[in-house]
């Protein structure tokens, strides 16, 4: 019985150190995807800032505000996955964010 007990709680905590594994590259995919997000959001607001690039044809402001809008919705919901994934892996134990980071997580899992 011992040694059986052993050997589930050794296949338990591998089982544990993979699903961890996991987590973490996963956790790390998603980071670079945030990053990319927030350089996107950056340019795309920084666009609609300076207004259109000489060598672009004007556009009129209605379609302009269009696409905006409709790329805002496409962002918001990449957001909305991410945080909803979020919750997915911190459900299943995968609470491994640094503390500024955890803290950053919890905020905008508490706005959704």
């Amino acid at each position: 019985d011992l040694a059986a007990s052993h050997r589930e709680a050794v296949r338990q905590r591998e089982e544990r150190e993979w699903h961890n594994a996991r987590l973490r590259q996963e956790n790390a995919r998603l980071r670079l995807e945030n990053r990319r997000l927030r350089r996107e959001n950056r340019c795309l607001f920084r666009q609609a800032l300076l207004g259109p690039s000489p060598d672009k044809s004007p556009v009129e402001p209605g379609e302009e505000a269009e696409a905006l809008r409709a790329q805002l919705g496409r962002l918001q919901e990449k957001h909305r996955r991410a945080l909803r994934h979020l919750r997915r892996c911190r459900a299943a134990g995968g609470q491994e964010a640094s503390g500024a980071e955890d803290g950053e997580l919890d905020e905008l899992l508490l706005e959704e």
